[in-house]
């Protein structure tokens, strides 16, 4: 799955994410503050702009610097270790592009989070008949939501073009690769499916949820320090009191609670939909022999493979019962959690209407970064559903003992399989 796409994919992912860590501490512990001591320093909040100016403020531009930097030596190594793999150019260069279209993206919410202050303030003054409000006041700001918008769009056309010739890249270095050893794997069970369609949807839910990752990761990056600062305006919680960062601190308990909760009650998801891949293509295999053979697809066969089918979806329906429960539940308490937080500051008239919107944005983007599992979770089951499958591929390719579970349906030991008449 990796290793057809990725050089030495441990070795690559290894050292990619030490790199990553190294460049982030070198930026923040040293490199930041020297770009700011030569002529890069942070435009003051009062100052900042709000239009598309924002995108090249000094800060902004020795960043984008950095991080060409940074990933040239990077890609350059592995450049030189891996010459000779087939798709490198894809595999370092593709991503380094989508690490940086993805950033980018972020740096849009950032901008957008920037002008919800002066736009929430004007609304707030218009709503309450403060003098010196005009109509071109609103028609400047909404002009200039519009450019960043319009922005926004160019660059997400263009990257998710990118990213999908990317994944179906990925995809062929897979069926390349699984095709030179289908000597070695054509006789486990639904050798062909595995080929074409679990690499297929492998594909596809990398993706959406590769892509997701990286934008979570990077709106980290962007929006922590953002909620530092405005958590200067929150002095003190409900039931909790003052505590300081408060912001920051709500965030990372609140999406780990709802981390920990899904994953609780979806534990025993991804078994079950690795079996229903499983009695799927038992059943679809029986019927394609049935076209060709009159022999085969007769009726008790069929019916016993169906009733295979529907119990193991039965079993999916209660497991996402409680499971469902558990997700929408914490859904409906996230809408309302920011704001009820909030209620004593509100009271108290320490924020106006601008800096709500400031936080309460600030918040959901950092919330929902670390509420990736939670947001991801149903088509992550589904992922390791298929990465489950996959692997008898690697194991056979690499003349290793089956995974258990395939383990046992060769040899026949699954007891509904083999007893389908019990409930």
């Amino acid at each position: 799955m990796f290793h057809s796409f990725f050089p030495k994919p441990k070795l690559f992912f290894t050292s990619l994410i030490v790199w990553t860590l190294v460049c982030i501490f070198l930026w923040y512990g040293f490199v930041a503050d020297w770009g700011a001591s030569i002529g890069y320093a942070p435009i003051p909040e009062d100052q900042m702009p709000i239009d598309l100016r924002f995108f090249l403020t000094p800060d902004n531009r020795f960043f984008y610097a950095y991080f060409f930097v940074c990933t040239v030596l990077f890609g350059g190594v592995w450049n030189y270790i891996a010459r000779d793999h087939p798709w490198i150019d894809w595999s370092i260069w593709g991503s380094a592009l989508i690490l940086f279209c993805t950033y980018f993206g972020v740096q849009v919410y950032v901008a957008i989070n920037n002008w919800r202050r002066p736009f929430g303030d004007l609304l707030q003054n218009a709503l309450t008949g403060k003098p010196g409000v005009t109509v071109w006041d609103f028609y400047s700001l909404q002009l200039i939501f519009c450019q960043i918008v319009f922005l926004s769009m160019f660059v997400s056309i263009l990257t998710d073009f990118f990213v999908s010739h990317y994944v179906f890249r990925w995809r062929t270095a897979m069926n390349d690769y699984y095709m030179s050893q289908w000597e070695r794997v054509r006789h486990i069970e639904g050798a062909s499916q595995r080929v074409q369609e679990d690499t297929m949807r492998f594909a596809n839910i990398l993706e959406g949820l590769g892509v997701s990752l990286i934008n979570s990761v990077m709106t980290l990056i962007a929006f922590l320090p953002i909620l530092f600062a405005l958590s200067s305006y929150v002095t003190e919680l409900p039931v909790i009191g003052p505590i300081a960062h408060s912001l920051f601190w709500l965030a990372i308990g609140w999406s780990a609670f709802g981390t920990l909760l899904l994953a609780f009650a979806g534990i025993k998801l991804p078994g079950l939909h690795f079996r229903n891949q499983r009695v799927e293509a038992a059943y679809r295999k029986e019927l394609v022999y049935g076209e060709d053979h009159a022999d085969r697809a007769q009726p008790i066969t069929v019916v016993e493979l169906f009733s295979n089918v529907r119990r193991n979806y039965f079993r999916m329906y209660w497991h996402y019962l409680y499971f469902n429960v558990a997700r929408y539940f914490y859904i409906q308490a996230d809408a309302l959690f920011v704001t009820f937080m909030l209620v004593p500051t509100i009271v108290a008239g320490k924020i106006t209407y601008g800096i709500y919107q400031q936080i309460a944005t600030a918040f959901g983007q950092v919330s929902n970064s670390f509420q990736y599992l939670v947001n991801s979770w149903t088509t992550i089951i589904e992922l390791l559903s298929i990465h489950k499958r996959l692997k008898a591929f690697e194991a056979a390719i690499d003349n290793l003992p089956l995974p258990d579970i395939d383990q046992r349906y060769l040899k026949g030991q699954n007891e509904e399989e083999v007893n389908p008449a019990q409930p």
